[in-house]
């Protein structure tokens, strides 16, 4: 799609880029290209320095947005009721925008958890059946960024957040949406707030669109829509063994995946529906998703140090997140949990490790403290780390078959995002490795 089609959209106006992060980059240099609006703004906490623009920056940056024509929100901009409803109603997102125009097939992919692996994994199969696809969205490339070259036979594979789907007034040609826990309730007023954000995944489709929607969801959507679920009460299912597609049920023999987990046998289900939706053959995702090696930072192995494996689920960022990881390696004796304390509720995390299921916990601050007064089993090891250099050292004590980094909690406050929080851990085991085998050669030698 030619870039000049959004010149109606922004000629004339003022316009504030709020939050200057990636998004906002591509925001910027969408303006400076179509050379048509009145005024180009950018809003930011953080002092910026960018020329030609006019700049607004500070504590008071979101106020700063007020008059403005158009406000093009970045996602992780926490707007709540900071701004009034009459310039909530000038927000427009690259999501929205994106979904308005249509340039191509688009398959929306939502979640609190299983959005990233879904939307790889549906990339990945229509891949390999010959489509002309790209992976766009929250999974890091921004979904205006390869506007230019989408055409009409390409389908955009688009993972969703709840920032990025919280302005839009616009749905999907297919859109998944596959769970709703508690989650950022710190950019939220509440939780309906943020699962409101979800639902408008589906809530703007059109009567040949298709939604792909967990059984357990209350979603209004006007498409075609299925269900999918565990248990077997739904038109895609799986029981943890076998997956049910459209009512028919898939040998388990064809289920040939690296992917560890009964979740992502779910996962799985979803991304097939989701392809076969958009024009795949079943079998042919099938073969497909035999070389499909999952994504970083997602039940990631990382190295085996003195008999122990170290395991990297630094995505982790709710409770439900942390039981699936260690659901899915059996006899985990060592989880590292903790991070960025959001007020999200624990009981079932707690309920969880007080079965003893885990018998080494090492808690990391600030909600590493909620998590331990909810421990009460008094044969389960807890142990508190100031931070994750202490916590990987701990677990080197401890552990004897595996150590999961799971945090069930955000990184923000200690890193700038799961990622790097993800990276230093496994750079903590690298290190580990390497001094133990320099270790033993070094013994070896002096014998």
């Amino acid at each position: 799609m030619e870039l000049k089609v959004l010149k109606p959209v922004f000629e004339g106006r003022r316009c504030v880029i709020l939050g200057f992060g990636r998004e906002g980059r591509i925001w910027l240099d969408i303006l400076r290209r179509l050379d048509c609006c009145a005024e180009i703004a950018v809003a930011d906490i953080k002092q910026q320095d960018i020329g030609g623009v006019t700049l607004h920056c500070g504590e008071d940056y979101l106020h700063k947005c007020r008059g403005y024509d158009l406000i093009l929100q970045s996602p992780g901009v926490i707007i709540k009721d900071h701004l009034p409803p009459e310039d909530k109603a000038k927000i427009l997102t690259q999501t929205e925008l994106l979904l308005r125009l249509k340039p191509c097939k688009i398959i929306g992919i939502t979640g609190t958890k299983g959005k990233s692996t879904t939307s790889a994994l549906t990339h990945h199969f229509l891949s390999y059946c010959g489509f002309k696809t790209m992976l766009v969205g929250n999974i890091g490339v921004p979904p205006l960024e390869l506007l230019e070259e989408m055409t009409e036979d390409t389908v955009a594979v688009c993972e969703m957040s709840c920032h990025q789907l919280e302005f839009a007034r616009h749905s999907p040609d297919i859109a998944v949406l596959l769970n709703i826990f508690p989650e950022h309730l710190d950019h939220y007023i509440s939780f309906e707030a943020y699962a409101e954000a979800k639902r408008n995944i589906c809530r703007f489709q059109g009567a040949g669109d298709t939604a792909i929607v967990n059984s357990g969801i209350t979603a209004k959507c006007g498409g075609i829509r299925v269900t999918a679920a565990f248990g077997k009460s739904a038109d895609i299912w799986t029981d943890g063994e076998k997956i049910v597609l459209f009512g028919k049920e898939i040998p388990q023999e064809d289920i040939r995946t690296k992917l560890r987990g009964r979740h992502n046998l779910y996962n799985i289900a979803v991304a097939l529906a989701a392809a076969v939706t958009a024009g795949a053959e079943l079998g042919e995702c099938l073969e497909a998703l035999e070389s499909f090696s999952g994504l970083e930072h997602r039940l990631e192995y990382v190295a085996t140090v003195n008999g122990a494996e170290y395991i990297n689920d630094s995505i982790s960022t709710i409770p439900e997140a942390a039981i699936a990881a260690v659901k899915a390696f059996d006899n985990t004796d060592c989880l590292i949990l903790g991070g960025m304390d959001r007020g999200i509720p624990y009981d079932i995390l707690g309920d969880f490790l007080n079965t003893g299921i885990v018998e080494n916990v090492i808690l990391l601050p600030d909600s590493g403290e909620r998590i331990g007064a909810l421990i009460t089993n008094l044969e389960v090891n807890v142990i508190h780390a100031r931070d994750m250099e202490q916590a990987v050292r701990e677990a080197a004590k401890c552990a004897k078959r595996r150590v999961i980094l799971s945090p069930a909690a955000a990184s923000y406050g200690f890193y700038k995002n799961f990622e790097e929080r993800g990276r230093h851990f496994k750079q903590l085991i690298k290190n580990m490795r390497y001094y133990t085998d320099n270790y033993k050669e070094s013994n070896s030698n002096d014998r």
